[in-house]
């Protein structure tokens, strides 16, 4: 494990923070790896009962890291085993047993915005930005969002926030349809930490069950999704154009 997410347990509460804020907490290869090992030891302690995902710095999650986008692409098997491990991080998180809770704050774009739309709830500071930039530079949105953004916020909503790409906060939440917790910046960790304390304290069997029950009553499989959005996903890593454009929006 690296020190690009940090990870501690107390109280039966799990708190798994991303770790890169001199670069927004935004992905690459190692962070991705850290992310996806801490949440199955998470998953893995029977000592847990509640996991809190939160972003250090001035901002949850900016999305891949563009000035590392190279690492992301490589052969079509290095880039279907990257898009695997960022589907991973999904499963750690949709295909558990134990609730989520998304302390967000600043930034949470594509990647990250992802993961916000991965948790069970949603404790989100009123200076919150969020975002899918990926249609506009030509690859594919992962995370499970094309059935998971769908249902929490109706398709053609879903559809404007994906392929439009434009910029949301905070306070557009309740409108688009998110039934997020919009709070003042200062109180984002207590308020989230609040809700976990309250959800730990609750037997932990029948919380299981309940997240189970209302994934598998879902009409569409969240692996199918995640499958198509691997396909999507594949090719816009591989096209060349994409890795371009990446270049561009840096400047």
């Amino acid at each position: 494990m690296n020190d690009t997410v940090l990870y501690e347990v107390a109280d039966a509460v799990a708190t798994v923070t991303l770790n890169r804020p001199d670069r927004l907490n935004a992905i690459n290869p190692q962070l991705l790896q850290a992310f996806a090992a801490v949440l199955h030891q998470a998953n893995a302690d029977p000592a847990v009962h509640v996991i809190i995902l939160r972003g250090a710095g001035r901002a949850f999650c900016a999305g891949d890291d563009l000035k590392e986008f190279d690492s992301q692409v490589g052969t079509e098997t290095e880039t279907r085993a990257y898009i695997e491990r960022i589907q991973d991080v999904t499963r750690a998180l949709c295909l558990n047993r134990k609730m989520v809770i998304g302390a967000i704050h600043g930034w949470a774009v594509g990647g990250g915005l992802e993961w916000v739309i991965n948790c069970d709830f949603v404790v989100m500071s009123r200076d919150t930005r969020y975002f899918f930039p990926e249609i506009s530079l030509g690859i594919f949105v992962t995370g499970a969002v094309t059935r998971l953004l769908a249902q929490q916020i109706g398709l053609q909503k879903a559809r404007r926030l994906i392929l439009l790409g434009e910029q949301y906060s905070a306070n557009d939440a309740a409108e688009l349809g998110f039934d997020w917790q919009v709070v003042d910046p200062s109180a984002v960790d207590d308020e989230a930490r609040a809700l976990a304390q309250r959800i730990a304290a609750l037997p932990p069997e029948p919380v299981g069950d309940l997240k189970q029950a209302l994934r598998e009553a879902a009409d569409t499989d969240l692996e199918g999704a995640m499958a198509i959005e691997t396909q999507a996903t594949l090719k816009g890593f591989l096209d060349p154009d994409s890795a371009q454009r990446a270049r561009d929006r840096l400047g």
